[in-house]
């Protein structure tokens, strides 16, 4: 970050190369879609160029940073949107799964991508970040900007959620 911050394009794309895959992960996981995703990886890294100076060495890891200005880009698109809902813990975003034949996931990927789907977003987002992206409770509380306690009362709501679709899923709900 120091040589990014004195104006060093190879350390950039060094960084790029290191950190994009799992931005995209990050970003497609929060909006659902592939180009939409593109995009938000793209700005992340515009803004990281952007504000390099603010970085500082710290006990957060580069990627917790990176995590964090991925996840403000997507929330500042999502305002923007027309009509946007606001962002709390009650707004679900119900997109359909891509179909993309570059992936062909299985069938359990499939079902739990829907499942999170189902999940409200700042529930989707703590799911994604400490569960798949396997960020300790206190990197996720970083990026979303909350406390570690929020975090875990939203993963342990989303966990009821999530355990209340399979019910439903497979008739078992009584």
């Amino acid at each position: 970050m120091a040589r990014i911050q004195a104006g060093d394009h190879a350390a950039f794309e060094q960084l790029v190369e290191r950190h994009l895959s799992p931005i995209h992960a990050y970003s497609y996981r929060l909006c659902r879609s592939r180009a939409d995703a593109d995009d938000l990886a793209q700005e992340t890294f515009f803004k990281v160029w952007q504000r390099a100076e603010t970085w500082r060495p710290s006990p957060v890891r580069v990627s917790t940073w990176l995590h964090r200005i991925a996840h403000n880009t997507f929330i500042d698109v999502w305002r923007r949107r027309d009509n946007a809902e606001p962002l709390d813990d009650q707004t679900a975003i119900e997109t359909p799964l891509e179909n993309d034949s570059a992936e062909s996931p299985d069938s359990r990927t499939v079902v739990i991508g829907r499942a999170l789907d189902t999940l409200p977003l700042n529930q989707r987002t703590a799911v994604a970040l400490s569960l798949i992206s396997d960020f300790s409770m206190a990197e996720t509380a970083v990026i979303m900007g909350m406390t570690p306690h929020a975090v875990e009362s939203l993963i342990a709501r989303a966990r009821r959620a999530l355990r209340k679709h399979a019910e439903r899923a497979s008739g078992m709900e009584g």
